[in-house]
């Protein structure tokens, strides 16, 4: 969990307030600077930001960087 409070940290300081939901393994981005997200990435129910560790020997792994950067920028505008 420390890569997403990182990530949140990082983000909060350019202006980006992001607001997560998890559903066991998934993490979710819910909403960008008060605005819902509506888009699916890697599920059915929203956007995918990572997937926690399901092994004890595994890392959270973030979904595709890049996407969550184009779906930042979308709406940031």
């Amino acid at each position: 969990m420390d890569k997403i409070k990182t990530f949140i940290k990082r983000l909060n300081t350019i202006g980006i307030n992001i607001k997560l939901s998890t559903n066991y393994p998934w993490i979710y981005i819910d909403q960008i600077n008060d605005k819902k997200v509506t888009e699916k990435f890697k599920a059915k129910h929203g956007f995918t930001l990572a997937f926690m560790p399901i092994r004890i020997n595994q890392k959270l792994e973030f979904t595709d960087i890049s996407e969550i950067f184009k779906l930042l920028r979308k709406y940031c505008k």
